[in-house]
């Protein structure tokens, strides 16, 4: 779940997944992102184990870059 402050400025395509001690992996992108502001919720495929990765991330696809992220607790 993304908060009512979330805001992302902009990207050309926006994508969530995870990353584990700063590595993104890209196996875990499991949906784009619906909105650039605004509380969110996403149901998680059931073949991500999020026990296995330390950061939530969202990821621009097309150039290869992490937009922002969020620790797990």
């Amino acid at each position: 779940m993304l908060g009512p402050k979330f805001s992302l400025d902009g990207a050309p395509d926006p994508q969530l997944g995870f990353s584990k001690d700063g590595t993104y992996d890209p196996s875990t992108t499991f949906t784009k992102l619906k909105s650039l502001n605004g509380r969110q919720v996403y149901e998680l495929p059931k073949s991500i184990s999020i026990a296995a990765y330390d950061t939530f991330v969202v990821w621009c696809e097309k150039f290869n870059v992490s937009l922002g992220s969020a620790k797990l607790i």
